[in-house]
């Protein structure tokens, strides 16, 4: 009777979850290093030349029920995800450089590579963007859009978004923000409702950032959006309440990638352990297009305040103020011409233990940041679209299950933001369980010895 029950269940959600038919379309605000290497990437899976190395949605597993059912299929094949062959591209950038140009210049894949996808690269080109150097100080572009205020703007942007779906034949789009670190702007009252946005558009109003135009143009458009970048966009009311009328998923912010995947790892070890933090300083240098446009101290606030985050909410000083209550962090970011997109990040930590007795561990990771960053992308854009074909998820708005992939995590508010990246994983992991009717992993294991 039981079994049957479940299986009940199990058709119940399954339900629930459009199937993945027809392309789908994936618009991606800047096409610098991180989108290139993104594109570039899946150009070369799809050829056989590469392997998806880092994405869980192409070689994650998920295990199913208890450690002796020995069922742990693909995530690929446990969810009806959109197939690699079925994405299509398109882009907007304040340079007119099409994909090909655009990651030659960023230098991070090798020029073998990049030749033998070139003709599809070379096909995407990007379209006028919305740019406002008020809020990007270091870079400036010729490929840039006109209108006689932000509303106008965003009609335009509107028109990009229809435009594509038409010229692509795409059943379902995602827009997924790779552009720059904005300056560090704090909410006003144009953010607060969807009327008062669109009032401050019309005014043009210095408050709404460019990237919350695209925010804006996407959902309006029924188009899912996520934020790669430290900035406010749309972890404002207007945008939860956009968000949610037009049944548009939302999720931000900033890729989790280097230097904080290793805080949200090592931090959760400190305190389960029970062992104490006096400093943690991490500096990091890097002379792509995101550390030159990090040298200004806007956009580096902005950046500063998604990276110093992270520790205070896992290590919860007010539960451990021995441990974690007079703990000093420090970030740096120095933009380093010659090092490219091969960041170096480097952290010295000082702990203490039993009876107080200091310790140190020194971190240095020779990191490549695109690297890291493209299969995010890529699982967040798939994520994302089942998320909109999902009825019990495209409704909520914030789609906290995927803070996993960020440094930032986006969450109702008043709710503070789970960073731990194992619970973060968990909480994917059981998402996804949850919406095929599967039993939730607890790890309690007490079943085993009855």
């Amino acid at each position: 009777m039981a079994k049957k029950a479940k299986v009940e269940v199990k058709q119940l959600h399954d339900s629930k979850i459009q199937p993945a038919k027809g392309k789908l379309g994936v618009m991606i605000p800047g096409m610098g290093a991180v989108s290139t290497t993104f594109v570039a990437g899946v150009e070369a899976i799809r050829k056989g030349l590469a392997a998806p190395i880092g994405s869980m949605t192409q070689m994650g597993t998920i295990r199913l029920g208890k450690r002796t059912d020995g069922r742990s299929p693909k995530v690929k094949e446990f969810v009806p995800l959109a197939g690699l062959d079925d994405l299509v591209f398109t882009g907007w950038d304040i340079f007119e450089d099409d994909m090909y140009a655009a990651a030659s210049k960023a230098g991070v894949l090798e020029k073998d590579l990049l030749e033998k996808i070139k003709p599809r690269l070379q096909s995407i080109k990007p379209m006028k963007a919305v740019f406002d150097h008020n809020y990007v100080k270091k870079i400036d572009g010729p490929n840039v859009k006109k209108g006689k205020n932000k509303m106008e703007l965003a009609e335009k942007l509107r028109q990009d978004i229809r435009d594509f779906r038409k010229s692509s034949g795409a059943a379902r789009l995602v827009t997924i923000w790779c552009a720059s670190t904005e300056s560090f702007i704090q909410p006003t009252a144009a953010h607060q409702s969807v009327k008062a946005f669109e009032k401050a558009l019309l005014k043009n109003d210095e408050n709404i950032a460019p990237s919350m135009i695209y925010a804006y143009a996407s959902m309006k458009e029924g188009v899912p959006f996520a934020n790669g970048a430290p900035n406010l966009t749309v972890d404002i009311p207007a945008m939860l309440e956009l968000s949610r009328e037009y049944e548009t998923p939302i999720c931000g912010k900033d890729f989790k990638t280097g230097q904080t995947m290793m805080k949200t790892v090592l931090a959760p070890a400190f305190k389960a352990r029970l062992l104490g933090l006096s400093g943690w300083y991490s500096t990091n240098i890097l002379g792509n297009r995101d550390g030159e446009v990090l040298d200004d101290p806007g956009s580096f606030k902005t950046k500063e305040e998604s990276k110093l985050g992270a520790l205070e909410h896992i290590l919860q000083p007010q539960l451990y103020p021995e441990l974690y209550g007079n703990m000093y962090h420090k970030v740096r970011i120095n933009y380093y011409p010659p090092r490219g997109d091969n960041k170096e990040g480097w952290d010295n930590i000082d702990i203490f233990g039993w009876l107080g007795y200091p310790m140190q561990i020194k971190v240095d990771f020779l990191c490549r940041d695109s690297i890291l960053a493209a299969p995010i992308v890529l699982d967040l854009v798939l994520f994302l679209d089942l998320a909109q074909r999902c009825s019990e998820l495209k409704g909520i708005g914030i789609q906290e299950w995927l803070s996993f992939y960020f440094k930032a995590p986006m969450t109702v508010p008043g709710l503070y933001p789970e960073h731990d990246l194992f619970i973060q994983l968990m909480k994917l992991k059981n998402t996804l369980r949850h919406l095929k009717g599967e039993e939730l992993i607890t790890h309690l294991g007490l079943e085993y010895y009855d």
